[in-house]
């Protein structure tokens, strides 16, 4: 049994039923193992949870960098990193759900552990947009406000993009990106080029999509 697998199962029913309302032995029956074999592979429940989300938290990390590399120009960052952001939480909407709303089931210890990765990823978009105002390239009232209007409308995603809807990935992408331009007072609202937005990579606790 691949552990990718055990945290599919576990990411469908905690986006499903909650943290809280899944029990050990649901998630075992998921994935056609018995508790004591569950918890051989994985641990406890916390345990799971606390590996799927440094997994995804991890993955936005070096994904966001990655999407950065080479890149100086703050206004450009800023596009690369709401297009990332966007098309991560797109791409893998179950995960990206469960690490946003069940950190408050984790004990205290793992949560600081998750919260410090949280707020590693949150620096990068804190530092493209104190460097555009720097430069002069962004106007706003409160750049944290600004960085966590951004960062929630991105997150929103998860609950309402489809492959086969009204617009594909790219389109939604490049629709973020001209709403953070225009938050941030930016002339150009398209300052990335459709063929240089960031490619989502499906992480392996992501369901199988229904699509």
């Amino acid at each position: 049994m691949e552990l990718g697998k055990v945290q599919q199962a576990a990411v469908a029913c905690f986006a499903q039923r909650g943290f809280a309302a899944t029990g050990i032995r649901e998630l075992g029956s998921a994935v056609g193992l018995n508790s004591a074999t569950l918890y051989h592979y994985v641990g406890g429940k916390e345990d799971l949870l606390l590996g799927i989300m440094n997994d995804c938290l991890s993955a936005m990390i070096s994904g966001a960098k990655q999407a950065l590399d080479g890149s100086t120009d703050p206004v450009r960052q800023l596009a690369l990193l709401v297009a990332f952001h966007v098309g991560f939480t797109a791409t893998n909407p179950s995960t990206a759900r469960v690490t946003e709303y069940e950190m408050r089931a984790l004990s205290p210890a793992a949560r600081e552990q998750m919260q410090a990765l949280r707020d590693a990823y949150e620096q990068l978009f804190a530092d493209a947009l104190q460097a555009g105002e720097r430069q002069g390239s962004f106007s706003t009232a409160d750049l944290g406000i600004a960085r966590l209007a951004l960062m929630e409308m991105g997150t929103g995603v998860s609950h309402w993009y489809r492959k086969d809807g009204r617009l594909s990935l790219a389109e939604v992408q490049l629709n973020f990106i001209s709403l953070a331009m225009r938050i941030l007072a930016v002339p150009d609202e398209f300052p990335l080029p459709p063929q240089q937005l960031p490619v989502p990579q499906v992480i392996a606790s992501e369901p199988t999509s229904k699509d």
